[in-house]
């Protein structure tokens, strides 16, 4: 079974405070991607940025001060066709800060013939939980698709795909090579 991780793929990181035109653009592709993978009964998992009132006073809040995906508010919810693509049995993880602890330590229980990570912000939770899957899974081999991460630096974007293969990750669709 493979395992595709949506990371932060919500309105505020999207269209809102946070939100870039390349986001935008993944829209339908991460839509699509998260479609086939439910038809072939595959494992759906996504996170969840969320944040409070207490925001400004965290570490990541002095660094990134711009409030995004408070709690209970529209912007923190998943956005469009992404959105619509949740199936009740697909994992959700909330977390606090780029790498979800919770995904990790589900990961750890599980066993993946490959893991695939999609969405924004390539260079923080992208990378965050790229590592966080790839450390609870030494032996699987973890993709990101080039094509469904996005980042409003392209030159950060192209450097952590760079740093990815660096770290035995592949940049690659992995349906590809089928």
């Amino acid at each position: 079974m493979r395992c595709l991780i949506v990371v932060d793929y919500q309105t505020d990181l999207v269209t809102e405070s946070l939100g870039f035109p390349a986001a935008l653009h993944l829209e339908r592709p991460i839509a699509e991607k998260i479609a086939r993978y439910h038809a072939l009964g595959e494992q759906v998992v996504f996170t969840l940025d969320q944040h409070d009132a207490a925001y400004p006073l965290t570490r990541q809040g002095r660094e990134l001060p711009m409030m995004h995906c408070r709690a209970e508010t529209p912007g923190c919810a998943l956005y469009g066709k992404v959105a619509q693509q949740r199936q009740p049995q697909d994992h959700c993880f909330v977390k606090h800060t780029y790498g979800s602890p919770e995904l990790f330590d589900w990961l750890w229980r599980q066993q993946f013939d490959a893991v695939e990570l999609v969405s924004v912000v390539t260079q923080v939770c992208v990378l965050s939980n790229a590592v966080l899957a790839q450390a609870a899974l030494p032996e699987t081999p973890i993709y990101v698709d080039p094509t469904c991460v996005a980042s409003p630096d392209r030159t950060l974007h192209r450097a952590v795909l760079q740093v990815l293969e660096g770290l035995q990750m592949h940049t690659i669709d992995w349906r590809s090579n089928e």
